[in-house]
């Protein structure tokens, strides 16, 4: 690995919060590192795993994912189902032979730019020292896996869902 690598990584952000906290942190001109190409979704809730699967695939080394803390979204309990979809996508990844360490969840309020500079850096970090994203050379297989998965996921969407 060269130690010029820089990490391409989509940050998927909550309007209501964390994407405020990246205008906060922006307005405040908290240093955190460039890398993140940020992408404002309306609720972390709303965030599908094939948004994920897909920018990994265009080459993206590591995706974070950011909410509204738990018990604060704006749309009740919808940080609760981007949870449960967090983790499933992270069985997911390793099922593929993908780092799961590859994405991350965060909760961050519009007040806290500070913190998810932070988070921010910390994740660049940690991408960083996993390397460029390569697919496992049996991707073929696991590309079909992964298909096999994702029909899986549509097929039990609702079970996923807690009213």
């Amino acid at each position: 690995m060269s130690d010029n690598f820089e990490p391409k990584i989509v940050g998927f952000m909550c309007n209501w919060c964390s994407y405020r906290a990246a205008d906060l942190a922006g307005s405040a001109r908290i240093k955190y590192p460039p890398n993140v190409r940020i992408i404002r979704v309306m609720c972390s809730g709303r965030m599908d795993p094939a948004f994920v699967l897909k920018a990994l695939s265009l080459g993206a080394d590591g995706v974070m994912l950011a909410g509204c803390h738990p018990g604060e979204c704006h749309y009740i309990d919808q940080n609760y189902k981007a949870m449960r979809r967090y983790y499933m996508l992270k069985h997911m990844l390793r099922a593929v032979g993908v780092e799961e360490d590859r994405v991350r969840l965060v909760w961050r309020s519009a007040a806290e730019g500070e913190q998810l500079a932070q988070a921010v850096t910390e994740f660049v970090a940690d991408v960083k020292k996993l390397g460029p994203l390569e697919w496992p050379d049996n991707w073929e297989e696991n590309g079909q896996r992964l298909k096999a998965l994702e029909d899986i996921v549509k097929e039990h969407q609702e079970a996923m869902e807690v009213n």
